[in-house]
């Protein structure tokens, strides 16, 4: 189901974002993508934007499809090949299936499901808590995409189960507390779990995790301590701490370069993107532009860009002629460290997933 911002709408909308710096090609955006989805939690929405063309070419509107205004989409997660994505409903306790086409062809019930993590092969989609619920399982679900049953829900034996990232070789899922530092290595064949304690005389509140390309490291941003933590994976099983960066600003949900050159990390209450430097672990840069209000999520893309949403709830930004409190997908271009162009989405932009990543 496609809303307002449909294909048959999209070569206007690229020609418009060309004209203020947008569009990147010329020609028009193809219904083939590459495609990025971004999680309007306020809105209902899911805004799907052409990443050649840098512009939004469809909405996917979840009333349409039967849902409440308070749905609260949250987080996606697309198969490699992009024939399809996952996004999670906080406000439904559902998780949903789209095909590239975006139509609506699978749904497995969750308890306010939160993060999603697909395996390298798409065949498993796990998923955690939400950050905002009350009471949630101390548990993470496993679930087959090809049916979009709930296999399992695997106890990770602690409280609030949020940060989530999954292995390169897909033999190990990460999970990690909001309310204790403490993260868990699930082992995807066996279901088996080992606990590692977190350093830290605070609790951390780790949100989310992102693996290196090459699987050596695991990254996770602490809000409540606006620190960064890495662990080498040397021993995957294992993880060892190895460095933690004080950046406050409530560090976010990070994402490494594509050739894992810098991790990205946007400071929710910072209003910026740290750049840090897995080579050293330091913080070597940091992005500011208006447009990053409230940064909430990241991806990359496979030509490198790197993509952030930002939530924009208080309305600090405002694009010229939108809703005051628009949420908006800020493009980065590693090489030069800048800002490319601000894609207007709608509210509350959360999770963004590409395929591939």
């Amino acid at each position: 189901m496609v809303g307002a911002r449909g294909w048959l709408a999209a070569a206007a909308i690229a020609a418009a974002a060309c004209a203020t710096g947008g569009g990147a090609e010329v020609g028009g955006p193809s219904t083939d993508g590459p495609f990025a989805y971004v999680a309007n939690q306020e809105s209902a929405t899911v805004s799907v934007i052409d990443v050649d063309w840098r512009a939004a070419v469809a909405t996917v509107d979840l009333r349409e499809l039967g849902f409440s205004a308070s749905a609260k989409p949250h987080d996606v997660a697309v198969e490699p090949d992009g024939s399809h994505w996952y996004l999670s409903l906080i406000g439904e306790n559902r998780v949903l299936k789209f095909d590239r086409e975006n139509r609506l062809v699978g749904r497995a019930e969750i308890e306010v499901p939160g993060l999603l993590a697909l395996s390298p092969d798409g065949s498993t989609l796990w998923a955690g808590r939400s950050l905002s619920a009350v009471t949630p399982p101390s548990s993470v679900a496993r679930i087959d995409t090809r049916t979009m049953e709930v296999e399992e829900e695997i106890e990770v034996l602690f409280d609030r189960p949020h940060a989530l990232a999954v292995s390169p070789d897909g033999a190990r899922v990460y999970s990690a507390s909001l309310a204790e530092n403490r993260l868990a290595v699930i082992h995807a064949g066996s279901g088996e779990v080992e606990l590692v304690d977190v350093p830290g005389e605070s609790v951390h509140t780790l949100v989310e995790f992102a693996v290196s390309p090459d699987g050596e490291w695991l990254v996770a941003g602490g809000e409540k301590t606006g620190t960064f933590l890495a662990w080498s994976l040397a021993r995957p099983a294992a993880p060892e701490l190895v460095a933690s960066v004080e950046l406050g600003g409530a560090p976010w949900h990070p994402v490494f370069a594509e050739d894992g050159s810098a991790v990205y990390v946007p400071l929710n209450r910072g209003d910026a993107v740290a750049v840090v430097d897995p080579a050293t672990w330091r913080e070597v840069d940091r992005i500011e532009h208006p447009a990053l209000a409230r940064p909430h999520g990241s991806a990359v893309t496979e030509t490198g860009m790197v993509l952030v949403t930002s939530r924009n709830t208080e309305g600090t930004w405002t694009a010229a002629g939108e809703d005051p409190r628009a949420g908006a997908v800020v493009a980065l271009d590693p090489r030069t460290g800048g800002v490319v162009d601000v894609m207007v989405v709608e509210r509350h932009a959360a999770g963004i997933g590409v395929a591939g990543r």
